[in-house]
């Protein structure tokens, strides 16, 4: 039984811990394969051929051409460079997105739409949070340039998932080019991009037991963009720089894992998100659920709205003193704490206090139960 003296972890949405087959993976790159993969001798060819080697099981799970996944940073850099490239190497003047993106694709977008490179849109969203897509197809249909539709596959606060095919469909109908946001469901949910109608998908390593600071940018091989980091030929020119080695390594073994115990996993988690759910309900009065919780979306985030009180407003502080790590999520505007965007565009309720809770394969039933007992204690 865990008690409340140990640490709880339920912001796996923020991150993951590293898995110890991934690190192990990892090692050898990190100590005697230690060689720059453009170089020419022995270290260097073992090297790239480790790189290349990730490429193509990557490519292979996602069921995608090597040649159209190349190894980024992070899902920041990846959404950056694939909206920039849109706008200034495929002719997208007018940029669709919704006001709950991830800031990578928002403050981008926005820096576009400042700088006079871009007109931006967008798209009305439904009461569950979920994305208008008659909406977004009158924007669609309406507009006289070449257009970017932007919209993530899982929001990372509420969890809801986006119809990737049918917004894929129509951005096909409409000749606008795709980019999705891909980074909550890349080692959540199995891809199959050959028959997806998207031009950029991204994914970050540390969202699924992998490392920090790696990810993966796919672009569809019809797209042609030009470099966004100038120097060396690495990444077959797209992106200048020593490559992170032993990240790509781990980021391939994370997804391969992954991949492999997807069906035992997420069923694993699901279980997790729906006993606590019921567990709330059951336990704490005037509890509410933001997004579409029960239908399309992450099995491996609950969005938990609690009465706004004298004692909630200090929950994630309370939570983290009682070992318990959550994030955020109020609309509250006060002090330097601006809140969270997404809420505030879905559920403006000044009279509540928002968490999110997130969960991985390694979180159990126990401590749901311990982190529900300290929430009985904290609102009320």
């Amino acid at each position: 039984m865990t008690t409340p003296a140990q640490r709880i972890y339920f912001d796996n949405a923020a991150t993951t811990a590293l898995d110890a087959s991934v690190l192990e993976a990892m090692m050898p790159y990190l100590t005697n394969k230690f060689g720059n993969p453009s170089s020419i001798y022995s270290y260097g060819r073992e090297s790239r051929l480790a790189i290349e080697n990730a490429r193509k099981s990557v490519a292979k799970i996602l069921n995608a051409h090597p040649a159209e996944i190349f190894f980024t940073s992070g899902g920041t850099e990846s959404s950056n460079t694939a909206i920039n490239a849109a706008v200034r190497d495929l002719g997208c003047k007018h940029i669709i997105t919704s006001s709950i993106e991830h800031h990578a694709t928002l403050h981008t977008v926005e820096n576009l739409y400042h700088r006079g490179e871009a007109a931006l849109s967008f798209v009305k969203l439904l009461p569950n949070g979920h994305v208008d897509l008659e909406d977004l197809e009158h924007l669609l249909a309406e507009s006289g340039e070449k257009v970017l539709v932007t919209l993530m596959h899982a929001n990372n606060e509420i969890g809801n998932m986006l119809d990737i095919h049918a917004v894929g469909k129509l951005c096909k109908l409409y000749g606008a080019i795709f980019h999705s946001d891909t980074v909550q469901t890349v080692g959540h949910f199995p891809f199959d991009l050959r028959n997806t109608p998207v031009h950029f998908i991204t994914g970050a390593g540390h969202k699924f037991h992998g490392p920090k600071g790696v990810g993966i940018l796919y672009i569809n091989e019809n797209v042609k963009i030009r470099p966004h980091i100038h120097g060396g030929s690495q990444e077959r020119n797209m992106r200048a720089g020593t490559e992170n080695l032993y990240g790509i390594v781990g980021f391939a073994k994370a997804l391969e894992m992954a991949t492999a115990n997807y069906e035992q996993d997420s069923a694993y988690i699901k279980g997790l998100k729906t006993y606590m759910m019921e567990q709330l309900m059951q336990h704490v009065k005037g509890v509410a659920f933001n997004g579409d919780q029960t239908g399309s979306c992450l099995y491996t985030v609950l969005s938990v709205s609690f009465p706004k009180t004298e004692k909630s407003e200090m929950i994630l502080f309370n939570l983290d003193i009682a070992g318990i790590c959550a994030s955020g999520g109020s609309a509250c505007t006060s002090g330097a704490d601006q809140g969270s965007h997404v809420i505030r565009a879905i559920n403006n309720n000044p009279n509540q206090v928002t968490v999110r809770f997130s969960f991985s394969k390694h979180n159990t039933k126990e401590e749901v139960d311990v982190v529900v007992d300290k929430l009985k204690e904290l609102i009320w």
